[in-house]
């Protein structure tokens, strides 16, 4: 049987809404939440270890949610009143879950011979992350590197925006010189996408080991990148110079993806 809270007084109440809220919090724990049937199943599948879940036996019986995570994991029902507290989103299926972090360090990373990766440097809002992170799972990138983050990757706006893509991709994390240091060290070609003195995308050869490197739409990529590989740009036939790292992102791994079949 599983704990029954009903007091949005309770202290383990009190202790979600600080996961939600404070990446100060989540790196205490070494752990984050998740919310929703879909983004825990991705968890899961992606071999991240579910501890706790919560439930509203309103939306979802304790059956199915004991069907969804291991034995281990302790249940514990909510109140539809404390539910409603501590969801993050509206329109919820009932159920939440605490996991263990699993950022990987770059040596980590398990790349295969002829790895296609996408970097990304110092993304600070959430729904670009999320964007950048649905995007590489779309292509079927090798992993994402985060390069100088500015955001908890756990933040649960990254999961929402990720649509639970957050999980289904290696993801490290590194300064922009042990990025560049471990590139070079595995003899990774680097594109990076910069405006000036740049080479048209379109003609560059990406079927051998490859980076495609995006850096924010604000300040685009730091002088580091622009002498460690090869500088590229997306031709624009609009006024502006401007496009949503995402979408940049996009065209250039799946031109990278087109050339490897």
């Amino acid at each position: 049987m599983s704990k029954y809270i009903s007091s949005i007084q309770n202290p383990a109440v009190k202790r979600l809404l600080q996961l939600q809220d404070k990446s100060r919090a989540r790196k205490k724990e070494g752990g984050f939440i998740i919310e929703g049937v879909r983004e825990i199943a991705l968890a899961i599948a992606g071999g991240y270890k579910i501890t706790e879940v919560y439930f509203n036996e309103a939306v979802i019986s304790e059956d199915e949610v004991a069907g969804m995570v291991n034995d281990t994991a302790m249940m514990t029902s909510l109140s539809t009143e404390v539910y409603q507290k501590v969801a993050y989103r509206a329109g919820t299926e009932g159920v939440i879950a605490f996991a263990k972090a699993e950022t990987k360090t770059l040596q980590e990373l398990a790349l295969p011979k002829n790895p296609l990766l996408l970097i990304a440097e110092a993304p600070e809002k959430p729904g670009n992350i999320g964007a950048l992170l649905r995007t590489a799972d779309a292509a079927g990138v090798d992993a994402v590197i985060i390069a100088n983050p500015k955001t908890d990757l756990y933040n649960p706006n990254i999961i929402r925006s990720s649509v639970g893509c957050v999980f289904t991709t290696q993801i490290a994390t590194g300064t922009t010189a042990e990025v560049i240091s471990f590139l070079q060290e595995k003899g990774i070609a680097v594109y990076s996408a910069i405006l000036q003195e740049a080479v048209d995308y379109a003609a560059q050869d990406y079927t051998t080991p490859t980076a495609i490197v995006v850096g924010t739409e604000a300040t685009g990529l730091s002088q580091e990148w622009r002498t460690v590989g090869t500088n590229i740009k997306i031709p624009m036939r609009g006024k502006i110079d401007s496009m949503n790292v995402s979408v940049a992102a996009g065209i250039l791994v799946f031109e990278a993806r087109r050339q490897r079949g």
